[in-house]
């Protein structure tokens, strides 16, 4: 059985479109594309600055929202209850997400930023922040279980709002003190948290699920999903690219002024990725879990919410900081490590065995 499953598996990758097969290859390109335009034109990158609502910036909101869009589209939310039905999966995750991913990036950051407290802080807002956006689109494009993925999305969302504040201040404060590391002084708001977690999320959560309500509604199921959403799923891949192009153009500039601190700030953030995604993977593995959900799980547990980050790095310690600087480096490291990390995932559901749950216990 796991042999011909494999073999389909192996002849659906055949068939896959030019777009998909060479997905890594594109989004490279795209950095590429943005690291040059903001270098060698850095009057775009300040244009596009220009165009911001407080600390965000605009048109790359809307790249990020029209990217989000497709795969929550996709999700069947009438199936969400069987997500939270699962205490096993949301305990697995939320163990590597609350617990292992805050104390992992937590040591990392002070081991090998301890010199560069404003680098070592900027790590820090981004380690006690589990990924609510990017998440969809890397699950997506490894196969996993949309469902499950909009659950545990939702789940840290609330999550966000209530304890990043606090857990800004014991990581970067009461922690880093304890570790003899330097101390930061690190103050916001419930409020400030909710509003970039509702802009960022709330408004794709929004449109896909009462869209999909309405539109089945009116139109029927077989026609949402046989006819509108192939129409509407390549706006996430153009939307990606954009966004990438966008993210690695606001910052092109600096990272060709600064590259030895960027490569300094990507070593810990690299190790991060590997490490949360191939052990969450492992234990979801170990734990009883089909791919799909086996996938979710590591996702969720290896990105992170760069945006409220940068959102509250600027906010606190200004645009020119260094922990903005190493907030913004983050987003330009997840993309290339995660892609690679999509490419393990489905030749790990390829080469593997992996259980198949009756409807019962989906």
């Amino acid at each position: 059985m796991t042999g011909e499953k494999n073999v389909a598996q192996g002849g659906a990758a055949s068939r896959l479109g030019v777009r998909d097969r060479l997905l890594t290859l594109w989004i490279f390109l795209a950095m590429a594309a943005g690291i040059t335009l903001g270098a060698v034109a850095p009057g775009v990158a300040d244009a596009l600055n220009s165009v911001a609502v407080g600390t965000t910036n605009v048109p790359l909101a809307v790249c990020m929202m029209l990217m989000l869009y497709p795969p929550l589209a996709k999700v069947r939310y009438s199936e969400l209850p069987r997500v939270f039905r699962n205490g096993r999966a949301l305990a697995l995750m939320l163990l590597f997400c609350a617990v292992v991913g805050p104390l992992l990036m937590f040591t990392l950051a002070t081991t090998l930023l301890g010199d560069h407290p404003d680098y070592m802080t900027g790590l820090i807002l981004i380690g006690i922040a589990p990924c609510i956006a990017m998440v969809i689109v890397w699950n997506g494009l490894a196969g996993g279980d949309a469902e499950y993925c909009a659950g545990f999305v939702a789940v840290n969302a609330i999550l966000q709002v209530l304890l990043y504040g606090p857990l800004a201040w014991l990581y970067a404060t009461r922690l880093t003190a304890l570790v003899g590391a330097p101390v930061v002084a690190v103050s916001l708001s419930v409020g400030d948290v909710a509003g970039t977690v509702l802009f960022y999320l709330g408004i794709p959560f929004a449109a896909g699920a009462l869209g999909r309500l309405a539109l089945e509604h009116a139109r029927g199921r077989d026609w949402y999903e046989g006819v509108l959403l192939p129409r509407v799923s390549p706006v996430s891949f153009a939307a990606l690219l954009a966004t990438i192009v966008l993210m690695f153009s606001l910052k092109g500039r600096q990272i060709v002024q600064l590259p030895l601190d960027a490569v300094r700030i990507a070593v810990p953030l690299v190790i991060y990725f590997a490490v949360m995604f191939f052990a969450s993977f492992a234990a979801a593995r170990a734990a009883g879990f089909p791919y799909p959900q086996t996938s979710s799980i590591a996702f969720t547990a290896a990105g992170n919410n760069f945006e409220l980050a940068i959102a509250v790095a600027v906010a606190t310690f200004g645009l020119g900081s260094g922990e903005a600087f190493a907030a913004v480096v983050g987003p330009l490291i997840e993309v290339p490590s995660l892609i690679l990390l999509v490419n393990a995932a489905t030749a790990m559901r390829r080469g593997l065995s992996w259980p198949v749950l009756g409807e019962g216990e989906r």
